[in-house]
């Protein structure tokens, strides 16, 4: 989507490329509870990445930002950010011991996970095995 915005100052016309807000919802979710859990992941038709992280969390806020700009160009995997301290009943769940924590889901099962901060290899190498099954 592109919107015009008028610089009153310089009187010019600029143009930004926008997102719309369903562009985006497509792509990347913040799951608020087990409900929305299981719709937008377990039930998902394309392979999600689940981002288990905590605001209070140095690692995670260098990893949330790589996985959202390694997954923007795929648009057949989606990513799901879930807060720790907001959704205990998920981190039991999965059993989550420590964040980061990554889990890759395909037709609602775990195929592959890793805790901790990793280099951006391991993350395209995740995204790359989700993509090749998928198209397989």
């Amino acid at each position: 989507m592109l919107r015009i915005f008028r610089n009153a100052i310089l009187d010019k016309r600029i143009t930004r490329k926008t997102f719309s807000f369903s562009a985006i919802a497509a792509k990347r979710y913040v799951i608020k509870d087990h409900y929305e859990f299981d719709q937008k992941v377990i039930n998902s038709d394309n392979p999600v990445i689940v981002n288990f992280h905590a605001e209070w969390c140095d690692p995670c806020k260098i990893l949330t930002p790589k996985m959202t700009e390694l997954l923007e160009p795929s648009d057949e995997i989606d990513l799901a950010i879930v807060d720790v301290d907001d959704n205990a009943e998920l981190v039991q769940t999965f059993e989550v011991k420590a964040v980061p924590a990554i889990l890759a889901f395909r037709n609602g099962v775990v195929v592959d996970k890793f805790i901790g901060l990793v280099d951006a290899n391991m993350i395209e190498n995740l995204i790359g095995k989700l993509t090749k099954k998928k198209a397989t």
